[in-house]
Protein backbone atom coordinates (compact mmCIF):
# COMPACT_ATOMS: atom_id res chain seq x y z
CA UNK A 1 0.00 0.00 0.00
CA UNK A 2 0.92 3.47 -0.88
CA UNK A 3 0.97 5.69 2.55
CA UNK A 4 0.97 9.21 1.84
CA UNK A 5 1.90 11.81 4.89
CA UNK A 6 0.39 15.49 4.29
CA UNK A 7 1.81 18.19 6.20
CA UNK A 8 -1.34 20.49 5.90
CA UNK A 9 0.66 23.93 6.89
CA UNK A 10 3.59 23.14 4.51
CA UNK A 11 3.44 26.26 2.43
CA UNK A 12 1.65 27.97 3.93
CA UNK A 13 -1.38 25.54 2.78
CA UNK A 14 -0.40 24.74 -0.63
CA UNK A 15 0.62 20.76 0.75
CA UNK A 16 -3.22 20.46 0.84
CA UNK A 17 -3.96 22.00 -2.06
CA UNK A 18 -1.55 19.43 -4.25
CA UNK A 19 -2.84 16.72 -1.86
CA UNK A 20 -6.24 17.04 -3.09
CA UNK A 21 -5.50 16.96 -6.68
CA UNK A 22 -2.89 13.79 -6.03
CA UNK A 23 -6.03 11.94 -4.29
CA UNK A 24 -8.07 12.46 -7.72
CA UNK A 25 -5.24 11.08 -9.80
CA UNK A 26 -4.63 8.04 -7.14
CA UNK A 27 -8.35 7.63 -7.67
CA UNK A 28 -8.51 7.55 -11.19
CA UNK A 29 -5.79 5.03 -11.30
CA UNK A 30 -6.93 2.94 -8.65
CA UNK A 31 -4.43 3.03 -6.93
CA UNK A 32 -4.43 1.39 -3.30
CA UNK A 33 -3.34 3.90 -1.09
CA UNK A 34 -3.90 5.34 2.88
CA UNK A 35 -3.13 8.91 4.12
CA UNK A 36 -2.23 10.46 7.55
CA UNK A 37 -2.40 14.32 8.06
CA UNK A 38 -0.02 15.62 10.34
CA UNK A 39 -1.11 17.71 13.48
CA UNK A 40 2.24 18.88 15.57
CA UNK A 41 6.15 19.60 15.15
CA UNK A 42 7.35 16.02 15.05
CA UNK A 43 4.02 14.24 14.18
CA UNK A 44 5.30 13.02 10.89
CA UNK A 45 7.96 10.88 12.49
CA UNK A 46 4.98 9.24 14.86
CA UNK A 47 2.93 8.79 11.87
CA UNK A 48 5.28 6.46 10.07
CA UNK A 49 6.01 4.20 13.13
CA UNK A 50 2.30 4.10 12.70
CA UNK A 51 2.12 3.06 9.71
CA UNK A 52 4.60 0.47 9.70
CA UNK A 53 3.18 -1.26 12.72
CA UNK A 54 -0.42 -1.02 11.36
CA UNK A 55 -0.61 -0.86 7.60
CA UNK A 56 0.98 -3.06 5.02
CA UNK A 57 3.17 -0.63 3.64
CA UNK A 58 5.06 -0.75 0.61
CA UNK A 59 5.99 3.13 0.08
CA UNK A 60 6.11 6.34 2.22
CA UNK A 61 5.19 9.07 0.61
CA UNK A 62 6.01 12.74 2.08
CA UNK A 63 3.95 15.58 0.57
CA UNK A 64 5.48 19.01 1.95
CA UNK A 65 8.83 20.55 2.42
CA UNK A 66 11.97 19.58 3.84
CA UNK A 67 10.72 20.02 7.31
CA UNK A 68 8.41 16.98 6.61
CA UNK A 69 10.87 15.10 4.72
CA UNK A 70 12.99 14.94 7.61
CA UNK A 71 10.85 14.17 9.94
CA UNK A 72 9.80 10.74 7.93
CA UNK A 73 13.51 9.69 7.45
CA UNK A 74 13.49 9.81 11.25
CA UNK A 75 11.15 7.30 11.42
CA UNK A 76 12.18 5.41 8.26
CA UNK A 77 15.39 4.84 9.32
CA UNK A 78 16.34 1.18 9.75
CA UNK A 79 13.17 -0.17 8.02
CA UNK A 80 13.69 -1.15 3.42
CA UNK A 81 10.38 0.75 3.61
CA UNK A 82 11.18 3.62 0.41
CA UNK A 83 10.89 7.30 0.34
CA UNK A 84 8.68 9.27 -2.22
CA UNK A 85 8.18 12.80 -2.01
CA UNK A 86 5.74 15.60 -3.21
CA UNK A 87 7.52 19.13 -2.89
CA UNK A 88 5.24 21.35 -1.37
CA UNK A 89 7.53 23.00 0.82
CA UNK A 90 9.29 26.72 0.54
CA UNK A 91 12.61 25.58 0.06
CA UNK A 92 12.48 21.80 -1.49
CA UNK A 93 16.24 21.44 -1.03
CA UNK A 94 15.81 17.26 -0.74
CA UNK A 95 14.01 16.83 -4.08
CA UNK A 96 16.22 19.58 -5.92
CA UNK A 97 19.53 17.56 -4.84
CA UNK A 98 17.94 14.24 -6.02
CA UNK A 99 16.20 15.60 -9.41
CA UNK A 100 12.42 14.85 -7.82
CA UNK A 101 10.22 16.88 -10.17
CA UNK A 102 8.49 19.94 -8.60
CA UNK A 103 5.38 19.70 -10.71
CA UNK A 104 3.12 17.39 -8.42
CA UNK A 105 1.95 15.25 -11.06
CA UNK A 106 5.33 14.56 -12.32
CA UNK A 107 6.34 13.88 -9.01
CA UNK A 108 3.67 11.33 -8.40
CA UNK A 109 4.54 8.98 -11.93
CA UNK A 110 8.41 9.17 -10.57
CA UNK A 111 6.56 7.26 -7.67
CA UNK A 112 4.28 5.20 -9.12
CA UNK A 113 6.56 4.13 -11.91
CA UNK A 114 10.19 4.73 -10.55
CA UNK A 115 13.05 2.35 -8.73
CA UNK A 116 14.22 2.95 -5.39
CA UNK A 117 18.01 3.93 -5.02
CA UNK A 118 19.87 3.94 -1.84
CA UNK A 119 21.03 7.38 -0.68
CA UNK A 120 23.25 8.25 2.36
CA UNK A 121 22.15 10.05 5.37
CA UNK A 122 23.51 12.08 8.08
CA UNK A 123 22.79 11.54 11.87
CA UNK A 124 23.30 14.89 14.90
CA UNK A 125 23.91 12.81 18.11
CA UNK A 126 20.35 11.19 17.70
CA UNK A 127 18.36 12.98 15.19
CA UNK A 128 18.95 12.33 11.43
CA UNK A 129 19.03 14.81 8.68
CA UNK A 130 19.00 14.05 5.13
CA UNK A 131 20.38 17.33 3.29
CA UNK A 132 22.63 19.66 5.32
CA UNK A 133 23.51 20.32 9.24
CA UNK A 134 24.66 23.72 9.80
CA UNK A 135 26.12 24.97 13.31
CA UNK A 136 26.58 28.79 14.01
CA UNK A 137 25.40 31.66 11.68
CA UNK A 138 23.18 28.91 9.84
CA UNK A 139 21.46 27.48 13.44
CA UNK A 140 20.26 30.93 14.26
CA UNK A 141 19.17 31.99 10.48
CA UNK A 142 17.24 28.41 10.30
CA UNK A 143 15.58 29.42 13.94
CA UNK A 144 15.11 33.12 12.67
CA UNK A 145 13.66 31.51 9.46
CA UNK A 146 11.30 29.37 11.43
CA UNK A 147 9.42 32.13 13.59
CA UNK A 148 9.71 34.89 11.11
CA UNK A 149 6.45 36.22 9.34
CA UNK A 150 7.83 36.67 6.15
CA UNK A 151 8.52 32.97 6.08
CA UNK A 152 4.84 33.12 5.55
CA UNK A 153 3.91 35.48 3.66
CA UNK A 154 6.94 34.63 1.20
CA UNK A 155 5.45 30.91 1.04
CA UNK A 156 2.60 32.20 -1.01
CA UNK A 157 4.98 32.98 -3.77
CA UNK A 158 7.26 29.63 -3.56
CA UNK A 159 10.29 32.19 -2.69
CA UNK A 160 11.82 29.81 0.39
CA UNK A 161 15.21 31.45 -0.97
CA UNK A 162 14.17 35.03 -0.17
CA UNK A 163 12.89 34.08 3.05
CA UNK A 164 16.39 32.22 3.74
CA UNK A 165 18.18 35.59 2.31
CA UNK A 166 15.88 38.37 4.31
CA UNK A 167 16.65 36.10 8.06
CA UNK A 168 20.41 36.04 6.65
CA UNK A 169 20.72 39.51 6.80
CA UNK A 170 18.74 40.01 10.07
CA UNK A 171 21.00 37.53 11.76
CA UNK A 172 24.26 39.39 10.24
CA UNK A 173 24.45 42.50 12.04
CA UNK A 174 23.87 41.14 15.43
CA UNK A 175 26.08 37.53 15.00
CA UNK A 176 29.66 37.09 16.57
CA UNK A 177 31.63 34.59 15.30
CA UNK A 178 33.29 32.34 17.59
CA UNK A 179 35.82 29.38 18.14
CA UNK A 180 35.49 26.38 17.16
CA UNK A 181 36.98 22.78 17.95
CA UNK A 182 36.58 20.58 14.90
CA UNK A 183 37.11 16.94 14.69
CA UNK A 184 36.67 15.80 11.57
CA UNK A 185 37.58 11.75 11.15
CA UNK A 186 40.32 12.02 14.32
CA UNK A 187 41.73 14.69 12.51
CA UNK A 188 41.47 18.42 15.19
CA UNK A 189 41.42 21.79 13.63
CA UNK A 190 41.25 24.50 15.61
CA UNK A 191 39.86 27.39 14.07
CA UNK A 192 38.96 30.96 15.38
CA UNK A 193 36.37 33.55 14.12
CA UNK A 194 34.21 30.54 12.80
CA UNK A 195 30.96 31.90 10.75
CA UNK A 196 29.59 28.64 9.96
CA UNK A 197 29.61 25.35 9.42
CA UNK A 198 27.91 23.16 6.88
CA UNK A 199 27.63 19.67 6.76
CA UNK A 200 26.39 18.70 3.58
CA UNK A 201 25.12 15.47 1.97
CA UNK A 202 23.59 17.33 -0.95
CA UNK A 203 24.34 20.24 -2.31
CA UNK A 204 21.70 22.63 -1.48
CA UNK A 205 20.33 24.42 1.31
CA UNK A 206 18.13 27.34 1.89
CA UNK A 207 15.80 27.02 -0.65
CA UNK A 208 18.37 26.38 -3.55
CA UNK A 209 21.47 28.11 -2.01
CA UNK A 210 24.78 26.08 -3.33
CA UNK A 211 26.67 25.65 -0.13
CA UNK A 212 28.48 22.38 -0.83
CA UNK A 213 28.13 22.43 -5.10
CA UNK A 214 30.00 18.58 -5.49
CA UNK A 215 28.28 16.88 -2.20
CA UNK A 216 26.66 13.77 -3.47
CA UNK A 217 24.38 11.45 -1.56
CA UNK A 218 25.48 8.34 -2.12
CA UNK A 219 29.67 8.51 -1.84
CA UNK A 220 29.63 7.70 2.26
CA UNK A 221 31.10 11.40 2.45
CA UNK A 222 30.22 15.01 3.93
CA UNK A 223 31.25 18.17 2.59
CA UNK A 224 32.00 20.05 5.20
CA UNK A 225 32.02 23.72 4.35
CA UNK A 226 33.77 26.24 6.81
CA UNK A 227 33.72 29.60 6.97
CA UNK A 228 35.89 31.80 8.88
CA UNK A 229 37.99 34.31 9.47
CA UNK A 230 35.63 37.22 7.55
CA UNK A 231 34.70 40.60 8.50
CA UNK A 232 31.13 41.66 8.36
CA UNK A 233 31.91 43.16 4.97
CA UNK A 234 33.49 40.37 3.27
CA UNK A 235 31.12 37.94 4.79
CA UNK A 236 28.16 40.05 3.27
CA UNK A 237 30.37 40.56 -0.48
CA UNK A 238 30.67 37.01 -0.47
CA UNK A 239 26.94 35.61 -0.21
CA UNK A 240 25.61 35.89 -2.87
CA UNK A 241 27.89 33.62 -4.63
CA UNK A 242 26.55 31.22 -3.40
CA UNK A 243 23.83 31.24 -5.51
CA UNK A 244 26.10 29.39 -8.33
CA UNK A 245 28.25 27.94 -5.46
CA UNK A 246 31.35 29.98 -6.49
CA UNK A 247 32.08 31.13 -3.15
CA UNK A 248 34.13 28.11 -2.83
CA UNK A 249 37.19 30.37 -4.18
CA UNK A 250 37.25 32.59 -1.26
CA UNK A 251 40.53 32.29 0.93
CA UNK A 252 38.41 31.99 3.87
CA UNK A 253 36.09 29.08 2.70
CA UNK A 254 37.43 25.69 3.16
CA UNK A 255 35.88 22.29 2.07
CA UNK A 256 36.96 19.27 3.58
CA UNK A 257 35.71 15.94 2.90
CA UNK A 258 34.81 13.28 5.86
CA UNK A 259 32.75 10.64 7.62
CA UNK A 260 32.50 11.79 11.10
CA UNK A 261 33.07 15.21 13.06
CA UNK A 262 33.37 16.46 16.92
CA UNK A 263 32.17 20.13 17.30
CA UNK A 264 32.91 22.10 20.25
CA UNK A 265 32.47 25.81 20.61
CA UNK A 266 33.98 28.70 22.77
CA UNK A 267 29.86 29.00 23.89
CA UNK A 268 27.18 26.81 23.01
CA UNK A 269 25.86 27.79 18.98
CA UNK A 270 22.92 26.85 17.62
CA UNK A 271 22.54 23.53 15.32
CA UNK A 272 19.61 22.61 12.38
CA UNK A 273 19.74 19.78 10.14
CA UNK A 274 17.21 20.47 6.90
CA UNK A 275 16.43 23.86 8.13
CA UNK A 276 14.92 22.43 11.43
CA UNK A 277 16.62 23.68 14.63
CA UNK A 278 17.92 20.12 16.26
CA UNK A 279 20.30 20.86 19.22
CA UNK A 280 23.43 22.75 20.04
CA UNK A 281 26.75 22.50 20.33
CA UNK A 282 28.72 20.68 21.11
CA UNK A 283 27.58 17.58 18.93
CA UNK A 284 28.86 14.88 17.02
CA UNK A 285 28.00 14.02 13.53
CA UNK A 286 27.90 10.73 11.79
CA UNK A 287 27.55 9.37 7.79
CA UNK A 288 25.41 6.59 7.63
CA UNK A 289 25.96 5.56 4.39
CA UNK A 290 22.88 3.39 2.11
CA UNK A 291 20.30 3.88 4.61
CA UNK A 292 17.27 5.14 3.28
CA UNK A 293 15.61 4.03 0.13
CA UNK A 294 14.25 6.95 -2.21
CA UNK A 295 12.14 6.83 -5.38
Amino acid sequence: MYCFIVNKVSGNGRALKIWYQIEQKLQEKNVNYSVRFTEKPKHATLLVQELIHKEKVTLIVAVGGDGTVHEVINGLVGTNIPLGIIPAGSGNDFSRGLGIPFNHEKALERILSGKPKMIDIGSVNSTYFCTVAGIGFDGEVAQNTNISIHKKLLNFVRMGQISYIISALSVLFRYKPKDISLMIDKKLYKIPKVWLIAVANLPFYGGGLVICPKAESNDGLFDICIVQGMSKWEFLRTFPLVYKGNHISSPSIKIIKGKELEIESSTPLLLHGDGEVIGQTPARIKMKPSAIYVI
